[in-house]
């Protein structure tokens, strides 16, 4: 089968014949790909910054975010059948650790990642297990929900704490309207009843975020702290949920913070700088974000199939990987890009 591989770390990937994985395990699930998501993660595996944390051996198959068609089951895989319309939950778990019997699968100690540290989706086929698809409801099309299985899934779990924190009439000030935010703004507002206010660089990013769901949208021009402080009397918002995590946005959030709120962080670059006398005497939460479990990937799924969650998508072919990639890179993707063999 085509897989696009990382070969090396600072090289571009290559598009490769490998074979075609196989039924090996009584739990084992293989899924022909319709759509796998392009994450800025991809990006930051090839610069290297996966590469001590992974501790995978290249080359291997990149992509964690992918949805297809169930193409063989092993002998005791009872949740889905062949043919079946399933996305991927991005982790493959044991169902046996402390966590796992918690629920809390997102935190397995025996999980493994695919497109991190083991084979991923930018490819034909891929192999997972039967604890990690879900079925998705016959309305849905695997390519344009395969980025809800990473990037939907991050900001429902991030979106969904958000909403148990907070109040009715709350403020919550999404930063990033991206790939991540326009998925978290959309959550936020199904679930939720907070006022939320969207800030990003982006003037299309602003206006993208007030058609799926963001009350208020304000470009990030070096008066966005200020504007924010001004909404809200000065006393700043009950929630910050950054989906940026680097550029400076941090200490941006952490100024639009009201005394004892939280600040919930997805996205990732830079370091939290802030002295401690202030978390202490104003009570802010810093909240860090991964992935949602299995359970979240089901609620997200439902809220999908409701119509109360939509991918913006550009596709490309697999074999235009690279322009994809270079698109992202660029900031020239609205939404998400996915790959489709």
């Amino acid at each position: 089968m085509r897989a696009v591989q990382v070969v090396g770390y600072h090289d571009k990937l290559q598009l490769n014949e490998v074979p075609a994985p196989e039924i090996t395990g009584p739990h084992d699930v293989i899924v022909r790909i319709g759509g796998a998501g392009v994450c800025r993660t991809d990006l930051h595996i090839l610069e290297g910054q996966w590469e001590a944390k992974s501790g995978v051996a290249l080359p291997y198959t990149i992509g964690h975010e992918n949805a297809g068609w169930v193409e063989a089951i092993g002998d005791a895989v009872t949740n889905v059948a062949v043919g079946d319309k399933v996305i991927l939950h991005p982790l493959i778990t044991c169902g046996l650790c402390r966590a796992c019997r918690f629920g809390d699968d997102v935190h397995c100690e025996n999980s493994r990642f695919p497109g991190i540290d083991t084979d991923g989706g930018y490819a034909e086929f891929l192999k997972t297990t039967a604890r990690s698809v879900v079925k998705i409801d016959d309305s849905l099309e695997p390519a344009d929900v395969a980025a809800l299985a990473d990037a939907g899934l991050t900001a429902y779990h991030a979106a969904a704490k958000v909403a148990r924190m907070t109040r009715p009439g709350d403020t919550c000030v999404v930063i990033g309207a991206g790939g991540l935010g326009h998925i978290g703004i959309q959550v936020l507002a199904a679930i939720s009843a907070l006022r939320i206010v969207v800030v990003d660089r982006n003037p299309d990013a602003v206006e993208l975020a007030k058609e799926v769901g963001a009350e208020i949208g304000i470009v990030a021009d070096g008066t966005h702290v200020q504007q924010v402080l001004d909404l809200t009397g000065g006393h700043g918002a009950e929630a910050v949920l950054d989906f940026v995590g680097e550029g400076g946005a941090t200490a941006e959030g952490t100024a639009m913070l009201r005394r004892a709120s939280s600040f919930f962080v997805v996205g990732y670059g830079e370091n939290i700088d802030v002295p401690t006398i202030d978390v202490i005497s104003t009570e802010i939460n810093f909240i860090g974000n991964l992935v949602g479990s299995y359970n979240d990937l089901g609620e997200l799924m439902d809220l999908a199939a409701r119509g109360k969650v939509k991918l913006h998508t550009s596709t490309y072919a697999l074999a235009d990987f690279q322009q994809a990639l270079d698109d992202l890179d660029a900031g020239r993707v609205r939404g998400r890009a996915i790959l489709v063999p």
